[in-house]
């Protein structure tokens, strides 16, 4: 296996080609009025994440990248289109340190924008599609539908104080882990991988996303402010019901117990109170609780790799799932 830095070098290398051509996408693009915001949303800054793991599972299963690049800025785009959505449902000024699409353009700018990210994206994952074009577009679509459920389930445990830990998994399979599913399985079959490797790399995918959800809701509480990007605690100031906090009320009892019920039927507390709850979540073991989740999930996306033949391919995709752990933001 190569050094971190070759890892890291190379992953920045293959980010920094997405980046240009996402740059270079609407460029020039009329009406205006449709593709600015488009631009606007498009050049936010982002882990690039979702195409980079379209591109590796290519290459993990043909051996190279070619003809894979409009794939992997497809899903970045469909990515973008549920950013968009998202934060228009959760009324955000935010994302990413910049103003929402809806609070600096409209509303309405704010929905037209997101549906052309959609469309556009299937144009440009057409362009990679070659005889399996029909099995890449159902996966893809699969992947819509799936997002679409999650979110939706996502809104109704706001109105709920019943939600589960089965639930919230069974939810951030849909609304987080399906996209990573979709790209490793893009991927795969787009580099003509045989049934077993779509397979594998579509359950690393799914597996990894799991983990990726958890490990922002933990790095929510816990994670330092300038690195992060976002005030700490936000999803506890919110009312959501993160893996921590549904965790905690699975363990809590008496006065923490309360503590906990308070936020459901506030939805959400002051800013002020973060520290408080941060402590509260510490003394019932759930930040500990999240992080050996994290490991049992990206420990499974990692012995999915296994069912593929050892290469420099899937050493790249072992260091992604790696760093994810390692994150701070």
């Amino acid at each position: 296996m190569k050094s971190e830095s070759f890892y890291r070098k190379l992953f920045e290398e293959k980010k920094g080609i997405i980046e240009n051509k996402l740059s270079d996408l609407f460029i020039n693009n009329k009406p205006g009025s449709l593709y600015e915001p488009c631009s606007y949303i498009t050049k936010s800054e982002g882990k690039r994440l979702r195409p980079l793991l379209v591109l590796f599972s290519k290459k993990a299963t043909s051996g190279n990248f070619k003809n894979a690049y409009n794939a992997a800025v497809s899903v970045e785009l469909l990515h973008n289109f549920t950013l968009v959505h998202d934060d228009i449902m959760d009324n955000s000024d935010k994302r990413r340190g910049k103003t929402t699409l809806h609070i600096k353009y409209d509303l309405s700018t704010a929905i037209l924008t997101g549906d052309n990210l959609l469309a556009t994206a299937y144009s440009y994952l057409l362009k990679d599609c070659k005889e399996n074009d029909k099995s890449v577009l159902n996966t893809f679509t699969k992947g819509v539908i799936e997002i679409c459920e999650g979110q939706s389930l996502d809104k109704e445990f706001e109105t709920r104080s019943d939600v589960t830990l089965n639930e919230y998994i069974y939810m951030i399979n849909k609304k987080t882990a399906a996209l990573m599913e979709t790209c490793c399985s893009i991927g795969a079959q787009l580099g003509g991988g045989n049934e077993k490797q779509v397979a594998a790399l579509s359950n690393y995918g799914r597996n990894l996303g799991i983990a990726f959800q958890i490990q922002d809701d933990l790095l929510d509480i816990t994670a330092d402010e300038s690195e992060f990007g976002k005030i700490i605690g936000g999803d506890i100031v919110e009312g959501k019901k993160t893996y921590l906090f549904i965790r905690a009320l699975e363990k809590a009892k008496g006065n923490s117990l309360k503590e906990l019920q308070a936020v459901i039927k506030n939805k959400g507390i002051p800013q002020k109170h973060i520290k408080k709850y941060k402590e509260l979540y510490s003394e019932l073991g759930v930040i500990e609780d999240a992080g050996k989740e994290i490991k049992k999930y990206t420990g499974r996306a990692l012995n999915e790799l296994k069912c593929i033949l050892p290469s420099e391919e899937n050493n790249m995709l072992t260091w992604i799932a790696n760093s994810l752990i390692k994150r701070n933001k």
